[in-house]
């Protein structure tokens, strides 16, 4: 077809940046002209199947990939942080200390977590327009809520017929431009084998965090089990243990968790004034707070350290994300591109029926704005944080929502959705008495500041206490902490709820009814306009560019494909490769840079030239943690754990000259399983090349 000189300019403008090595792609859409044109490569079909089989998502947030035909797992060292928590007592700090577990029998279960690997996925994009129609109003955007709720059903009634246990999922692509049902083969019971001690697998902690050069030993080994036996697992990857050389092609199979590359300038804005700026106001102060909790004694150290490394990691990523927003020329730069698309709508009659959606994105922004504290404190669970106030509001909320047809359920609460909350609520695990008083006190004093101490929902909660010493009796009188409890009020369900009389549940109960008028108004007001207006923009765009482009990420599985590849910074050259000679050079025998006694014990018997981390041109966000790095052969070649600072940027766009992906190299695993834990059964059960 013929393109008007408007959408040429389109394509210039929004397509020229896929020369480079971007874009998080689905294994159903990879650009395999363009991986060709770069990299020289023909990817097959069945390589695609492969690695697809062998990809795990990780429910808790991560990215695995299977190691062994008996269920082995590769992920990171911080992916794991929640299970090693849940496994650590006072006298037993697995997180400093590590594991290894010296037979199958000693591989001890991560209560919370599960694992799924992607089967199947089906478009269901003409059966959601179907239902939906073109209108924009807030019933659409319920009867497009419903019916993936229906397939979603309906796909798991059809497995279960079959004899086949499976998980589905509805997954929107491009603003809502695709849908697509996605089938999982889903794992409820994961075990932990290994993990290196806390000092070495985050050497340099937060200080290092997004560096590079880098000397991280970031890995950890789980199993997955099947009526408890390890899985059989026919597709794993083959470890090629020399790694990958400078300059080679690689591709990294994951799941990014979010970004908004897709949104329009206004949606960026609305996140630079608004989001980012909240919550880094309340981040800071908290962290203060944690840091502050963690300077009381060893053990208030090790009891702060999970939620302190997650704030601390998240705290950086959101300043590098306000920065790039701030950075000159940026949103300037969407706007021109935003722009060049308006011209092409207007141009083209057949598109005219998006040009009023930039418009229709701009008003719901401007509705939200005058009630976004109110929905992020209520609905978001703001004003009650920590694990015992999540688990109050959860159980407040899930009874509510099973009292209604499967259909009619907010979309975290479907029978689809059930099974994995159940086993994160209920799961057994340390509940901290002095931590959890300081997190919900913290929220309810943000509460009243954000709100007003006059504000009816700010009176409701309180009661007349202060926030801390309200905090403080709950936590004290609260049974929630107790999974006994926890399981009794999610089977009984409304009734049991009502019955109960305890203090954390009834605030929850308290709250909610302000909670769900503020989201039902944010779901009219603002979610359903903006779920229009962005599925009018998919087909436009699908107009110009076709599916040319990739969608924006979801923590669906993704493909990444670049190469091994340093970058020039401030006149100096960064090499690709760090040897582990060099963490020995950045050892200094303090927090961060101290290592453990048995890497010091070692340092004369190991070989210093190991490489340990290196960097690769790969597009990846949050959520690629514990992806497997993959060369043309299908063999794993690294681990991915972080990115380089630029790389924080990656959600709203990827920077070909600076952003990197950074990765374990496989030569410093085996070294560490051979040489340094003497992990023989491990290595024997892996596949060398």
């Amino acid at each position: 077809m013929r393109k008007s000189p408007f959408l040429v300019l389109v394509l210039l403008l929004v397509a020229g940046s896929t020369l480079a090595d971007e874009g998080m792609w689905t294994f159903d859409n990879l650009p395999a002209q363009l991986v060709r044109e770069r990299h020289g490569v023909e990817l097959s079909a069945g390589w695609l199947a492969r690695v697809r089989r062998a990809t795990v998502r990780l429910e808790g947030g991560c990215t695995a990939s299977i190691a062994s035909s008996s269920g082995l797992l590769l992920t990171n060292h911080h992916c794991v942080r929640q299970c090693l928590r849940e496994l650590s007592t006072p006298g037993r700090d697995i997180s400093a200390a590590g594991f290894l577990a010296g037979k199958l029998g000693a591989e001890e279960r991560c209560a919370s977590e599960q694992a799924s690997v992607l089967e199947g996925m089906e478009e269901i994009t003409a059966a959601v327009r179907a239902a939906v129609g073109d209108d924009a109003d807030p019933r659409a955007n319920e009867r497009r809520k419903a019916v993936l709720t229906r397939l979603e059903h309906a796909c798991e009634q059809a497995g279960q017929q079959r004899g086949e246990p499976r998980a589905c999922e509805a997954v929107t692509l491009y603003g809502g431009g695709q849908y697509f049902l996605y089938r999982y083969r889903r794992y409820d019971d994961v075990r932990l084998v290994f993990v290196p001690e806390g000092e070495v697998a985050f050497f340099g902690g937060d200080v290092d965090n997004f560096q590079f050069p880098r000397w991280s030993l970031d890995f950890a080994l789980l199993r997955l089990y099947v009526d408890g036996r390890p899985a059989h697992t026919p597709d794993f990857l083959r470890w090629r243990a020399a790694g990958a050389a400078d300059g080679e092609p690689v591709f990294v199979a994951g799941h990014p968790g979010s970004t908004q590359r897709l949104q329009t300038a206004a949606q960026l804005g609305f996140e630079r004034e608004l989001i980012l700026g909240h919550w880094l106001l309340r981040a800071a102060e908290l962290r203060g707070r944690y840091l502050q909790f963690a300077a009381g004694g060893s053990e208030q150290a090790r009891v702060v350290e999970v939620p302190l490394f997650a704030l601390e990691n998240a705290f950086k990523v959101r300043r590098q994300q306000m920065a790039a927003l701030l950075a000159p020329g940026f949103l300037a730069a969407r706007e021109r591109e935003e722009q060049a698309l308006r011209a092409a709508v207007a141009a083209d009659g057949s598109l005219r029926a998006a040009a009023g959606a930039w418009d229709e994105i701009d008003a719901a922004l401007d509705r939200y704005r005058g009630f976004y504290d109110r929905h992020v404190f209520l609905e978001q669970g703001a004003a009650l944080q920590g694990e015992l106030g999540t688990a109050a509001r959860l159980l407040v909320r899930l009874a509510g929502e099973r009292g209604k047809p499967n259909e009619q359920r907010q979309r975290s609460f479907t029978e689809a959705a059930l099974p994995l909350l159940r086993q994160q609520l209920l799961a057994p695990g340390p509940v901290h008495p002095e931590l959890e008083a300081l997190r919900l006190g913290f929220s309810l004093e943000k509460l009243v500041e954000y709100l007003g101490v006059d504000d009816p929902v700010a009176r409701l909660a309180l009661g007349g206490e202060s926030p801390q010493a309200l905090a403080g009796r709950l936590v004290r009188e609260t049974r929630l902490a107790d999974p006994a409890f926890r399981a009794q009020i999610w089977d009984g369900g409304q009734p049991a709820l009502e019955r109960s009389s305890d203090p954390l549940l009834m605030l929850a109960l308290r709250l909610e009814p302000a909670a769900l008028a503020v989201r039902r108004r944010y779901e009219d007001e603002v979610e359903a306009p903006i779920r229009a207006a962005e599925e009018g923009l998919a087909r436009a765009r699908f107009a110009v560019l076709g599916t040319s482009t990739y969608p924006d990420a979801s923590f669906t599985l993704r493909l990444s494909y670049g190469a091994v590849q340093g970058w020039r910074e401030d006149g100096r050259d960064i090499a690709p490769f760090t040897r582990l000679d060099g963490l020995y050079a950045r050892a200094t025998g303090q927090p961060p840079f101290r290592l453990p006694a048995r890497w010091q014990q070692l340092q004369s018997r190991l070989d210093g030239s190991t490489r340990f981390n290196f960097s690769t041109s790969n597009d990846i966000v949050g959520g690629n943690s514990g992806s497997p790095v993959i060369d043309t052969r299908g063999r794993l070649v690294g681990l991915a754990f972080d990115g380089n600072l630029h790389s924080i940027a990656g959600d709203y766009g990827y920077d070909a000259r600076l952003n990197r992906a950074v990765s374990v190299h496989p030569a410093a695993m085996l070294l560490a399983l051979r040489d340094v834990y003497g992990a023989g059964r491990l290595l024997h059960e892996l596949t060398l090349e």
